[in-house]
This record gives structure tokens, C-alpha cells and sequence, in this order.
């Protein structure tokens, strides 16, 4: 970024975020790798092949992992870069000469843009586990009554998938409302009702935040992730002594649940909260550069600040 803008300004971010997402046909395929090694050991589990299957697609998973953080910070990188051209694009339309974080409104809103994205990554997880409840609430619902059809020797219960499909599908829209309005309403209000100085330090701040929570989430889930593996297959050492199944069973049913909880957090975090912070700075620079034209002048300062001087 230092080396695009020292050469060409924001026209030098804007073309070093073309030349990130020209490598997108790599991005891709490194992407793609994690979810069909994930997917393929489910199978080789679900289809009763033998136990080495599902220990060679465990080791194949945890590299998939890796290869997901790595395709994930191409992501962060590109929407970082496309998120400060939009920046610049919204500085240049609202007339700003410059961002001074010495002024009260501007050093405000970059605080309550470092906020952002740390609330919308609270939300999107808490979403995740709510839905998750209810996914296993159900899979309880079905086996109870499987156990009872049982007992009475009646004809065999099918399995309802489409009920969980159902609450997949239905979490993942009506969830999604409270972190989009968060996302789509937060520049609008800032820009109208306390002014564009405001609104550009809610950009800057929400910008450093997202690359940063970003990148952390990505790389923090696929530790928690490959932990629990490495845990399953009996690899942690602790003091010298391997901890797995057929050695002391309550020391590793304790380390195993705490890799369990400790993936638990890391799937939302690296599957859902990450990937979607990418749109959260890129959607706000595009909001704000939309309204832009629309929002009062820095002259005459938000709505509530005119009120505010007017009363005083």
C-alpha cells in the first residue's frame, strides 16, 4: 500500500487490489481444497469405510485448513485494498482534504469504527450457535421418536433431513438481518447525523479493525481446528507421555472436550465471522460513497451538530 500510494496515489491501491484479485484462479483452488477433504472424509466415515480412510482424510483436512487461511488472506488483502480505493473515492467526492484524528468528530467516529467489526463478529457467531442448537435439538426430536417407532416394532423411521436443511437454511437468512443492518445503516446515520468528518474516521476505523479481526479469526479457527485433530490422533505430548485413547482415558477425555470447545468457536470464527468481514469494510465504503453527495456539507456539519451549535 505504502509503495502503490508513493507511486501513483489512490490510483496505485486501486490497481495493486486488480493485481491481488488477479490471482483469484489460484485463490480458488487453494479454497476449494479444505471443504472436499472435509467433505470426503465425512463420506469415508458415513459409508463404514475402514478407520485408516478416515485417518488419512483427517491429515489431508488439517492441511485443507491451511491451505483455506492462506486462500482467505488473498481475500482480506483484496477487500482491504478495494476498501481504501473506496475510501480515497469518498474523501475526494465529500471534499475532504485530509483526516485529522487530532479533531473530536473524526478521533469519535474511528473509535466507533474499531467497534464494528467486533460487534458484527459477536453477532454472526451468536447467530451460528443459536441455529446450531435448534439443528441438534431436532436430531434429539428424531432419535426419540426412532427409539419409541422401536419399541413398538412398527415400520423403521426414516431420517428428516429436510428439517435440518430447513433450519440451515432459515438461520442463515433471518439471522443475517441484524448484522446486514448493523453493516448498511451505521454510515448512513453517522454520515447524516453527525456529519462526513465523523463518517470518515467510522471508515478509517472500521477498515484497520476488519483486516485485523479478519485475518486473526481466519488463522485462529484452522489452529482450533487442526488442535482437535492433532489431539484425536494421539500426536500431544505432555511431559514426554503421548495422550490419546488407550493410554490414561480421563486425562484425554479432558484434553479432547477442551479441543472440542476450542473448535466449536473456531468453525464460526474462521467459516463465518472471517469471510464475512471482507464485505463488512467493503460495503460500508460503498454505502458512504453512494450517499456521499447526499450527506450535509463539512461546512455545515451533521444534523445533530447544526442542532447542537443552533441551541447553544
Amino acid at each position: 500500500i505504502f509503495l502503490s500510494y508513493s507511486i501513483a496515489h489512490m490510483f496505485g491501491i486501486a490497481v495493486s487490489a486488480l493485481g491481488v484479485l488477479s490471482t483469484l484462479a489460484i485463490g480458488l483452488t487453494i479454497d476449494a481444497y479444505g471443504p472436499i477433504t472435509d467433505n470426503a472424509g465425512g463420506i469415508a466415515e458415513m459409508s463404514g469405510f475402514p478407520k485408516q480412510v478416515r485417518v488419512n482424510t483427517d491429515k489431508l483436512d488439517a492441511a485443507g485448513n491451511t491451505t483455506a487461511a492462506i486462500g482467505k488472506g488473498f481475500a482480506i488483502s483484496s477487500a482491504a485494498m478495494v476498501s481504501l480505493a473506496l475510501f480515497g473515492a469518498f474523501v475526494d467526492v465529500i471534499g475532504l482534504k485530509q483526516v485529522d484524528l487530532l479533531q473530536p468528530l473524526i478521533f469519535a467516529g474511528l473509535l466507533v469504527g474499531a467497534m464494528i467489526p467486533y460487534w458484527f463478529s459477536a453477532m454472526t457467531m451468536k447467530s451460528v450457535g443459536k441455529a446450531a442448537n435448534a439443528m441438534v435439538m431436532e436430531v434429539r426430536r428424531q432419535i426419540k421418536e426412532k427409539q419409541q417407532s422401536d419399541q413398538k416394532e412398527s415400520e423403521t423411521t426414516l431420517a428428516q433431513y429436510e428439517e435440518c436443511i430447513k433450519i440451515a437454511t432459515d438461520a442463515s437468512l433471518q439471522e443475517m438481518i441484524a448484522p446486514g443492518c448493523l453493516v448498511i445503516f451505521t454510515p448512513i446515520i453517522c454520515g447524516f447525523f453527525f456529519g462526513v468528518e465523523a463518517l470518515a474516521g467510522l471508515l478509517a476505523g472500521s477498515l484497520v479493525s476488519s483486516v485485523q479481526m479478519a485475518i486473526s479469526a481466519s488463522n485462529s479457527g484452522g489452529a482450533w481446528d487442526n488442535a482437535k485433530k492433532y489431539i484425536s490422533a494421539g500426536l500431544l505430548k505432555v511431559e514426554g507421555e503421548h495422550i490419546h485413547k488407550k493410554g490414561d482415558k480421563a486425562r484425554y477425555k479432558e484434553v479432547h472436550s477442551a479441543s472440542v470447545i476450542g473448535d466449536t468457536v473456531g468453525d464460526p470464527l474462521k467459516d463465518t465471522s472471517g469471510p464475512a468481514l471482507n464485505i463488512v469494510m467493503k460495503l460500508m465504503a460503498i454505502i458512504s460513497l453512494v450517499f456521499g453527495p447526499s450527506f450535509p456539507s463539512i461546512e455545515k456539519g451533521g444534523l445533530l451538530v447544526q442542532a447542537f451549535e443552533g441551541f447553544f
